[in-house]
């Protein structure tokens, strides 16, 4: 699709990863519907992308009936619904044999909650309403773009439902594509290595250079422009379906 008839949801999008796709999307004449739970954030989002271009809907991402009337509400302000990018997740770290006791199930299970079932519960909203659009070239009526990380494949001590989580999304990938052909909807995912994100952002001086010391080349963390880079160019790029892309500088993460 062009970017200029792109009408996106965006998870997570009124920080880091997410943002950065809106920012892009929106510079190339497209418009977004920001979805994430911070309002403050959002407000200020919108302001910066124009209140033409981008509106925020507060949303969690796990509440089924929620994400349902959003993503339409969300069709409604934009004119038409033909990208869904699930920008949003947490990190859950903890070891699954803690120092006091064995991880509480509920960590695990909102690890996996936000970053796989809030993937996928966007995903199935958004394509229930693509599904009707009009075909454009090829038969394409929209694209759904996940994000999952380089953990999937080699998860850290620690990384255990955050690994299963993004795992998950690697996994739903082409089973979806597969299904969803049918309706000229594509899917894809995008696996980042270690970004410059919030996230990163608070973490200590020595550890960001441990980490950027830790990625072959280039030696540094993943802008998120380059994130939205990727993503822009799965949009266009039709033939582009049923895989996920590593984008990680050929970093492999260690144990620990």
């Amino acid at each position: 699709m062009h970017l200029n008839s792109t009408r996106a949801i965006i998870t997570g999008g009124v920080s880091g990863l997410g943002f950065a796709v809106a920012q892009h999307l929106v510079q190339h004449g497209g418009k977004v519907a920001l979805f994430d739970v911070n309002d403050d954030k959002g407000a200020a989002a919108v302001a910066q992308l124009g209140e033409a271009n981008a509106r925020y809907f507060r949303t969690d991402v796990t509440d089924e009936a929620a994400v349902q009337a959003n993503v339409a509400a969300a069709k409604a302000f934009l004119g038409g619904l033909n990208a869904a990018i699930n920008c949003a997740g947490i990190l859950g770290a903890g070891r699954v044999l803690g120092r006091e006791a064995a991880m509480p199930l509920k960590n695990f299970s909102m690890t996996v909650g936000v970053n796989l079932i809030g993937s996928f519960n966007v995903a199935k909203a958004a394509a229930a309403l693509m599904q009707h659009n009009e075909a454009g070239e090829d038969g394409e009526r929209g694209v759904i773009v996940n994000t999952a990380s380089v953990a999937a494949y080699e998860g850290q001590i620690g990384q255990a439902a955050y690994s299963a989580s993004k795992g998950g999304v690697v996994g739903m990938t082409l089973p979806m594509a597969r299904e969803l052909a049918r309706f000229g909807i594509r899917v894809m995912t995008v696996a980042p290595g270690i970004f410059w994100t919030p996230m990163v952002d608070g973490m200590p001086d020595d550890v960001q250079k441990s980490l950027s010391a830790s990625i072959p080349f280039p030696s540094r963390l993943g802008r998120p422009e380059e994130y939205a880079d990727l993503v822009a160019f799965i949009l266009r790029s039709r033939y582009l379906n049923g895989e996920t892309i590593r984008l990680d500088g050929a970093v492999r993460l260690a144990p620990k």
